[in-house]
């Protein structure tokens, strides 16, 4: 057996694989469902009540969404350009750190100046983080997948140390959390009452941008060419050690958006758990999108509402919620093989 490239892969071909990899990832879960003495169909219609059965439930799953957006468009922005991002948890601890050092009253601005500073100071963060071992990668030929990987731990146990010391807020209680960050710094509720904030809008709206940048620029194009061949990039004059770079900063900005977004529009401070994975979550997100943008909000939000959906037909069915891990994780196996087959075909001998 050896695999061929497909020169150019018709739309059946670009849908069809894809399709198959969700009816797998159902097939076998709904094989752990019949396992666990429960009916798929009813679990799966719990699923999708529990995700979007109610105002609530739908509010919920888009809360549940943000991080998830940022995170993918981190992962679908560095991987479209070859680039190995394991690390979007770290970059988005590195944004939250930064929202709260200067969210909590450090800078006594109004909302409107405020939010954009720290906005600009948690990419910052993020991107600066991502850069080392991008540059490490072009200077030195380090492993990103490595670097980005043990930097996940390095992060949280500097945050740990943080919310142990420096950043502990002394009216909490002896818990491990940084105060809260001022009202001039709190992203507004997109409903009163419910705990979608303004942080969605600005997920979808960096979703658009991130389009725009990699359809319609020169950069986007350097990106999409340096990802396909590094070394003909380089012979037809792209400066891919910039272009690199460039993707870094990007990647892990848009990382770091997560986790200020968590910070100023939900949680309202720092804690060790600000994180339900949203950065390896991420990588799923991106790979069921196919790295595409927009197609990482639908991904994103679709993951979310498996998650909720999982919580809530876990109370009703008495199926474990640990079932949406293997249903996410199935996921991002089978798109991958999607992926495979949708650029190469197989030949036997």
């Amino acid at each position: 057996m050896r695999l061929e490239p497909v020169a150019d892969a018709s739309p059946s071909r670009l849908v069809g694989y894809p399709a198959l990899a969700l009816a797998a990832t159902l097939a076998v879960t709904a094989s752990l469902v019949m396992i666990a003495g429960a009916d798929p169909l009813a679990v799966f219609g719990q699923v999708i009540k529990g995700a979007a059965g109610s105002q609530f439930a739908l509010l919920e799953t888009l809360t549940r969404a943000t991080p998830l957006i940022f995170t993918g468009l981190a992962i679908a922005v560095a991987f479209r350009a070859r680039l190995w991002n394991i690390g979007a948890e770290a970059q988005l601890y590195m944004g939250a750190v930064a929202t709260v050092l200067l969210g909590t009253g450090a800078l006594p601005l109004p909302a409107p100046i405020l939010i954009p500073i720290l906005m600009a100071a948690a990419m910052l963060a993020g991107a600066l983080l991502l850069l080392g071992p991008a540059l490490m990668k072009m200077r030195f030929g380090v492993d990103e997948v490595v670097t980005t990987l043990l930097l996940n731990f390095i992060v949280l146990l500097f945050v740990s140390y943080l919310l142990e010391g420096p950043l502990k807020d002394p009216m909490g209680m002896g818990w491990p959390q940084s105060p809260r960050v001022i009202a001039e710094a709190q992203l507004p509720r997109l409903i009163q009452g419910k705990r979608l904030h303004f942080g969605f809008v600005l997920a979808i709206a960096s979703a658009v941008i991130v389009w725009f940048i990699m359809a319609k620029t020169t950069l986007g194009y350097r990106m999409r060419a340096v990802g396909h061949n590094a070394q003909a990039a380089r012979f037809a004059g792209i400066p891919v050690n910039r272009v690199l770079a460039m993707t870094a900063l990007l990647s892990g900005g848009l990382a770091a958006l997560g986790g200020f977004s968590e910070v100023a529009g939900l949680k309202g401070n720092l804690t060790l758990d600000l994180s339900a994975g949203y950065g390896m979550t991420g990588i799923v997100v991106a790979m069921l999108a196919l790295l595409n943008p927009l197609g990482v909000v639908v991904s994103a939000i679709f993951v979310a509402g498996i998650f909720v959906g999982a919580d809530a037909m876990s109370r009703s069915a008495g199926v474990p919620s640990y079932i949406a891990d293997v249903m996410v994780a199935t996921a991002l196996l089978t798109m991958v093989a999607a992926i495979m087959l949708t650029r190469h075909r197989i030949r036997w001998r």
